[in-house]
This record gives structure tokens, C-alpha cells and sequence, in this order.
């Protein structure tokens, strides 16, 4: 009896159980929650249909547009391509103008007049030059007698202190020495100004206008090659695209021919007078200080200088420190 009650009470605890089971759809429901509550997925790949796709924000993983610093770079390689292009073509052109103009079998504009001005502006600019390298010349020149008489008036002054015989002697031309070398200092301070001024003329303020002068050159030649270019197809059918764009590039150069043109004689005029107060100023002072110092008149040479506002800098004087300067 007890053993049929044992499994009696089996069988009811068994058929308990089976009544606490969930069913299937219960079962199914659990499944998807516990796939719903799993952590974001960390990719971006996309999902096939069906299946649970990650509730996060996915990475981008498609192709990008180009950035704005891509179109710029594009651009910019486009007009650096499209500048040698035309720098290319603007070469060729004016090289064979210059090309055909030797030969003869071109023509050039000329300008008479404003030629003859810039031949006249280099010849000048030559003697000029001539000028300078004769005057920095005069100047080295002058300043080893100067530095030689500096010289000669310490030994004298050193052989009257060990000679008593000819100490009077010596102090003579040892005082005479130190004059001279007290006035030639001034009058090298008045050299090297007439030099640098002179310099400052020839290889600066010539030299600017000249670099004009080649420029409007150059715009000369690019003008003559386009004007050969349009009259080449001129006998061709007005209207043409290789027509108008010739006509557009001609009165271009043709623009920027004649205001190269107007700039140099303009220049050309101002130079010429600034030239001649420049000179005028430097050629008074290089007469003055030679004739004073040369006919000893300490005086006058050191008016000179002050006239002129020049600071004498004497050569055996020491340098000043830096809290001096």
C-alpha cells in the first residue's frame, strides 16, 4: 500500500509540473525579449530582411561626397593647368615674333621718340656707372694715403721722444702728418657720400625705371605677336570662335601695351628730374671739399660737410657698444 501510494503521489507532482510549464507561444515571446534586451550591436553592416536589426546608430560606411577642401585643390590644380596653358602658348607666340623680326619677315612698332629716350636713359646709366667705379676708386685710394699718413705721424711723434737731437723737427711733421690725416678723414666723409648717392642713381632709381622699360618691351613683342596673329585670319570669314577670341587677346596686349607705354614716359620724365637736382647737389660737394681740402682750407672743407648735413666718421676711431647705439 505504501508503494502504491508513493507513486500516486509521484504522478500527481509530475502532472503538477506539466501545468506549471509554459506553453510554446509563451516560450517564443521570452526568446525574442531576451534577443531585444542584448547590447547595441557595435557595427554598421546592414541587415538582411527578417532578422532584428541593432536598434543604435549605425556608422557611415557608404561612399562620402567631396569636401569642400576637395573642390578647392581640384580648382586650383585646374587654374595652375589652365595658367600654363596660356603661358605655354604666349611663349611660343612671342618667340617666333623675335624670331621673324631678325629674319626680317615680321614687322614692330616703333616708337621713335620714347626709343630714343631709353637708348639715351642706358647710354647714361653706362656713364654713370663710369663714374662710380672711378670715384669708389679715388676713394680706396684716398683712404690708404690717409691711413699712411696716420702711420707717418705716430712714427714721427714716437722717433721725437728717442731722438732729443730732432725732437723739434720731428713734432713738426709729426702735427703736420696728424692735420692731414684730421682732414682727409673729412674729406673721405664727403667722398663716400658723393659715392654712395652716385650708386643709389645709377643701380637703384635708373635701375627701377629700366626694369619698366623691360617690361613695356616685352609688351611690345606679346602686342606685335597677337597683331600678326589677327592679321594671319583676317582674310578668313568674320564671326569665327579662333577669330574673336584672337580680336579679345589682341586689344587685350593691345591695353596693356599702351599703359606700359604711358608709365615709361612718365618715369623717364620724373627720373630725368630728379637726376639732374641729385647731381647737381653731389657734383657742388665733390668741388667744394677737393678744392678746399687741397688748398688747405680746413675751414671751408669742414663748412662743406656741414652744408651738406655729412657726419664724419673717422676710420681709426673705435667702434660704439651696443648701449651706445
Amino acid at each position: 500500500m505504501s508503494q502504491l501510494k508513493s507513486s500516486a503521489s509521484e504522478r500527481t507532482s509530475i502532472h503538477d509540473m506539466l501545468k506549471e510549464t509554459p506553453s510554446n507561444e509563451n516560450r517564443s515571446s521570452n526568446v525574442v525579449a531576451a534577443v531585444e534586451t542584448k547590447p547595441a550591436c557595435p557595427y554598421s553592416r546592414s541587415v538582411p530582411t527578417g532578422l532584428s536589426a541593432c536598434t543604435s546608430s549605425p556608422a557611415i560606411l557608404t561612399p562620402t561626397a567631396p569636401t569642400q577642401n576637395d573642390d578647392a585643390t581640384i580648382m586650383k590644380t585646374s587654374s595652375r593647368i589652365e595658367n600654363l596653358k596660356n603661358w605655354s602658348i604666349s611663349t611660343y607666340k612671342c618667340t617666333k615674333q623675335l624670331m621673324f623680326e631678325k629674319l626680317g619677315k615680321s614687322s614692330r612698332t616703333v616708337d621713335t621718340e620714347l626709343e630714343a629716350q631709353i637708348e639715351q636713359l642706358r647710354e647714361t646709366q653706362r656713364k654713370y656707372s663710369n663714374i662710380l667705379r672711378l670715384s669708389r676708386a679715388l676713394t680706396s685710394h684716398f683712404y690708404h694715403v690717409v691711413q699712411t699718413q696716420h702711420a707717418l705721424g705716430e712714427a714721427f711723434s714716437e722717433l721725437a721722444q728717442k731722438s732729443p737731437e730732432l725732437q723739434e723737427e720731428f713734432l713738426y711733421n709729426s702735427e703736420t702728418q696728424r692735420n692731414l690725416t684730421k682732414n682727409g678723414e673729412t674729406l673721405l666723409g664727403a667722398l663716400n657720400f658723393f659715392t654712395s648717392s652716385v650708386n643709389t642713381l645709377c643701380n637703384k632709381t635708373i635701375e627701377d625705371t629700366l626694369q619698366s622699360v623691360r617690361q613695356y618691351e616685352a609688351a611690345r613683342i606679346e602686342y606685335d605677336a597677337y597683331r600678326t596673329d589677327l592679321e594671319s585670319l583676317m582674310p578668313k570669314a568674320d564671326g569665327t570662335v579662333d577669330f574673336d577670341e584672337a580680336q579679345k587677346s589682341f586689344e587685350m596686349h593691345r591695353q596693356n601695351f599702351m599703359k606700359l607705354r604711358t608709365e615709361v614716359t612718365i618715369k623717364m620724365k620724373f627720373l630725368d628730374e630728379n637726376r639732374i637736382k641729385v647731381m647737381h647737389k653731389q657734383l657742388l660737394l665733390f668741388h667744394n671739399a677737393i678744392s678746399a681740402y687741397f688748398s688747405g682750407n680746413q675751414v671751408a672743407l669742414e663748412a662743406t660737410l656741414k652744408q651738406f648735413n655729412i657726419k664724419v666718421k673717422t676710420p681709426n676711431s673705435a667702434f660704439p657698444s651696443w648701449l651706445e647705439q
